[in-house]
């Protein structure tokens, strides 16, 4: 038992060291005088003499405590009324007794105002992590089982603490609340003074914000929009547009000028250039003092991988389909965008491509990832000039993606309206992407039309990079089950060229108001699947978001924790139970999918035994009461069943359950 207790302590330390909280905490005992000073009386069985938990550590200005027990059947011990026991052999057996006995005690022995035991039972792979909150007067409150320690790290504790023990709002559920209430404002105002079709809104957006970039050159003006039937504002706008892409040095020439061509509606639109008598101004200089006001300096200053036009462009959509569902256009959220990056490990090194890029947001995400792991200034100005590509087919989408990628500072936006599939992927290879990141059109192959279907636009993504390049999709589930015979023979020619390493089963709800369900396939490009190839097939629907009424997806507080759970076993640095995560050798023709592979490997506890057990003399007592007694060999007539049943069945059963109580059978 001690043995399994040490190794029960060192994976609980190896939990920390995977966060960089290791030397934060100390083992039995405190090197902070205060702390060690109060365990010397902290003894569980009130003896007033020293007790010790299994690590105790200081975090920003948060004391945690962590008691942990190798079986997860000891993890918590409650009365009839729920609340977690503190008698002597409770608070001495159990993991969250034992914890929160050493919380209060602190408590009230030092000087710490904000205390977190964490309760721990079980092993790498079956687990629970039970966090409580103790306050200074004593008082505690269970918060939400965890997987990981990643919220006490110092970068996370202070908003860890905010949202779950202060219950506020994140600044980024927040953020993300207040642009699309703007979003939802901005599109009313577009409708009702500018009267635009769907596609043209978030040009219009896209088009302000480019043109606010020329304020810090002294080219735009905001107050310069008078309503002027001459010089408009519209035209005033366009203009600075026109600066604004020179200035980015958007080449060549014709690449520019398809741009601008997509912002002439900013100037050709009458509506939208009259003086509104209700607004006392022109609907564009409305536009634009909202836009600056609310999310220009957002985008502009602050570091973030948020794609702030994408969120307008699918706050726009929703309302009437319009061409975005029409195309199978679903723009990734940043959770997913994030999610890829971390995935396929990007370095500052990587050249990354998406074929289909949409507004841009993976390319975000990825030139936010890289940029945050280095300070050199050159290395920068290399990521956001030279190491980012991508191609849209739609035009404004393309207008959109690259609107969002200058606004971030990427001066030339390798950005090409193209149709992916007429370019040749040989060519592409030789820009030199080491990693491909796609959320490709769905819904739009047919058997007419193999081409379009998601498991072709993979295939070719994979082509189109170099070899041990790493390939991050995200598509339908039913890309990778083979449903047509075009789409099981790419597969089939999937795994003759290239690696798969597994695919991830995502939340139902990520493409929330779709109706699509989504996971992530992951891939190395250009070597051919072995035999032997052992790849890791993930159930992430779990991923700690939840719909929110009136905003989408928000976190529900537990997405950063699942979200490093996810990680640590994709890496291997933690094994999983096999409803989490399966690792297998897979066929061309398998569903390349969680659910297929799925078997159940947990030993049932004792409580499972004595349920089944239950149900199954439920069943048996219910069919012999029904005449049905043949079925076990008893004869039909219910007296002689009921007596025959009673000696013998029960019997076996009292004695089964003696036995698995480790008792004398007698």
């Amino acid at each position: 038992m001690a043995k399994r207790e040490a190794n029960t302590d060192l994976w609980v330390y190896d939990m920390l060291k995977d966060v960089s909280l290791d030397k934060k905490f100390s083992a039995q005992g405190s090197t902070i005088k205060e702390i060690d000073e109060a365990l010397s009386t902290a003894s569980k069985r009130g003896t007033g003499k020293v007790g010790f938990p299994e690590y105790v550590g200081v975090v920003k200005d948060f004391l945690i405590v962590i008691e942990n027990k190798v079986d997860t059947a000891k993890h918590i011990d409650r009365d009839d009324n729920g609340l977690i026991k503190d008698d002597v052999k409770s608070v001495t057996d159990y993991a969250v007794n034992g914890a929160l006995f050493y919380g209060l005690h602190l408590s009230a022995n030092t000087s710490y105002k904000k205390i977190i035991a964490i309760g721990i039972s079980g092993n790498e792979k079956n687990h629970n992590i039970s966090p409580i909150f103790v306050d200074e007067r004593g008082g505690y409150r269970e918060l939400k089982e965890l997987e990981t320690f990643v919220s006490f790290r110092e970068d996370n504790i202070t908003e860890y603490y905010e949202r779950e023990i202060l219950e506020c709002k994140t600044d980024e559920n927040l953020k993300t609340e207040e642009v699309l209430k703007i979003a939802k404002a901005l599109h009313e105002d577009l409708r009702n003074y500018g009267n635009l079709e769907d596609k043209n809104k978030p040009l219009v957006v896209s088009g302000i914000l480019l043109a606010l970039s020329e304020i810090g050159h002294n080219n735009f003006n905001i107050d310069d929009l008078v309503g002027d039937k001459i010089n408009t504002d519209g035209g005033k706008i366009y203009k600075a547009i026109q600066d604004s892409l020179r200035r980015a040095n958007v080449s060549p020439e014709v690449k520019r000028d398809k741009l601008l061509s997509e912002f002439n509606i900013i100037k050709n639109s009458n509506k939208i250039n009259e003086i509104d008598k209700t607004l006392g101004k022109t609907p564009l200089k409305h536009f634009t003092e909202i836009l600056y006001q609310n999310i220009f300096t957002n985008i502009k200053y602050n570091s973030s991988a948020e794609d702030y036009i994408g969120l307008f462009y699918g706050e726009f959509m929703s309302y009437s389909g319009g061409d975005g569902q029409t195309l199978g256009i679903i723009l990734t959220p940043k959770h997913i965008t994030e999610l890829f990056c971390d995935l396929l490990d990007l370095k500052p090194e990587d050249n990354v491509i998406d074929p289909c890029c949409g507004t841009g947001g993976f390319l975000i995400a990825a030139m936010h990832k890289m940029l945050s792991q280095t300070n050199d200034a050159e290395e920068q100005r290399r990521i956001r000039q030279d190491q980012l590509f991508g191609i849209e087919e739609q035009p404004y989408m393309f207008t959109i993606a690259t609107t969002n990628m200058i606004l971030r500072g990427d001066g030339k936006s390798n950005l090409e309206n193209q149709d992916f599939f007429a370019q040749n992927p040989s060519k592409l290879q030789l820009k030199g992407c080491t990693v491909g990141m796609m959320n490709p059109p769905y819904s739009q192959g047919s058997k007419q039309n193999p081409k379009l279907y998601e498991i072709n636009f993979t295939e070719t993504l994979l082509k189109s990079v170099v070899e041990g390049a790493r390939v991050a999709v995200i598509v339908p589930q039913s890309t990778f089950t083979g449903k047509t015979k075009e789409e099981q023979a790419i597969k089939n020619a999937i795994l003759k060229k290239h690696t798969l390493e597994g695919v991830i089963t995502l939340n139902k709800n990520t493409f929330y108001g779709v109706g699509t369900n989504p996971c992530i396939g992951i891939f190395t490009a250009g070597i051919p699947h072995s035999k032997n190839k052992i790849c890791k097939f993930i159930n992430f629907e779990n991923d700690g978001y939840i719909v929110s009424k009136h905003i989408g997806l928000i976190d529900d507080g537990s997405a950063k924790d699942k979200k490093q759970k996810l990680l640590d076993v994709w890496r291997g640095h933690i094994e999983a139970p096999t409803k989490f995560c399966v690792e297998t050798t897979i066929e061309a023709d398998d569903e390349w999918l969680h659910s297929f592979y799925y078997f159940n490997d947990e030993i049932p506890t004792e409580e499972d035994f004595r349920n089944t057990i239950a149900d199954y003399i439920t069943f048996e007592v219910n069919m012999i009461t029904h005449g049905r007694g043949y079925l076990f060999g008893i004869d039909d007539s219910p007296e002689d069943a009921a007596c025959s049943y009673t000696e013998v069945q029960s019997e076996d059963y009292l004695g089964l359950l003696v036995a698995e109580d480790g008792e004398k059978n007698e």
